[in-house]
């Protein structure tokens, strides 16, 4: 599943990461992959990055397996992360000349067992460029954070028109599952009236779940964790622990089982 929106400070980073530990917690086998340059997710996994590291960009230049590159979340029991360092700032430009550039990371997919897993979540850059196409033509889902704000559904379109160019030219599996409402305010009118536009105009994909503003999410991440292990009773970690299970559930239903 991508997790993706190119507008910047929606909440892709921390949805990803507790989304990630709350499904681990729960006893799925869960791998992240940090494709953004930034490297927040792997920061709030607590992976160590130093000069040297070895990150996703090994994977999609020069070809390293992914499972040489997964490394164990502290502290969570079945949660992986392949971590990103900032040569992956690189990769875009190093990516335009190399054979089935968009593919880069689905051929490394295919060549991990993914049966050892239940979920993979890739978090994207908040961009629209060839990082983020190569996390959806290596996904079956699209899961859209969307800030509760005034801005919220401003470029939303074009993600969806990029969305539906990769599915017709690249991936015809691709599809967009999970809304996830993020940042909301409920003492404000406009929070309420951006989620009941979100859920007007996307109906059942939107979760049910509003992750609420939370200074406990925010401040998680200064110290290496996902605020599921940092402050398990805040309202912020309550709310994504929700939203895992409801985004379990779907998984269930939709394979049948």
């Amino acid at each position: 599943m991508s997790v993706a929106n190119q507008k910047g400070g929606v909440g892709k980073t921390t949805t990803t990461v507790n989304i990630a530990a709350s499904l681990a917690m729960h006893g799925n086998r869960v791998l992240v992959v940090d494709l953004d340059p930034q490297g927040n997710a792997s920061t709030a996994l607590g992976m160590e990055r130093g000069a040297d590291s070895r990150s996703i960009y090994h994977c999609l230049v020069e070809d390293e397996e992914i499972r040489n590159l997964a490394r164990p979340v502290p502290n969570i029991d079945n949660l992986w992360c392949v971590p990103a360092t900032i040569d992956l700032a690189g990769a875009e430009i190093e990516l335009v000349s190399l054979v089935a550039r968009e593919s880069r990371l689905k051929r490394a997919f295919a060549a991990y067992d993914t049966g050892e897993l239940d979920y993979i979540l890739i978090d994207c850059p908040p961009s629209l460029g060839l990082l983020t196409v190569n996390a959806m033509v290596a996904c079956d889902e699209v899961m859209i954070p969307i800030q509760c704000e005034y801005y919220a559904l401003e470029g939303l379109g074009q993600l969806l028109r990029n969305v539906e160019l990769v599915k017709s030219h690249l991936n015809p599996g691709l599809d967009i599952s999970t809304f996830v409402l993020t940042m909301y305010d409920g003492r404000t009118r406009l929070a309420s009236q951006v989620a009941d536009e979100v859920r007007g105009h996307f109906g059942d994909l939107v979760l049910k779940t509003l992750v609420p503003r939370s200074v406990r999410v925010s401040e998680a991440p200064s110290y290496g964790q996902s605020v599921m292990t940092y402050d398990p009773g805040s309202t912020g970690a309550v709310a994504y622990m929700e939203a895992a299970k409801e985004i379990a559930y779907r998984a269930r239903t939709s394979a049948g089982n």
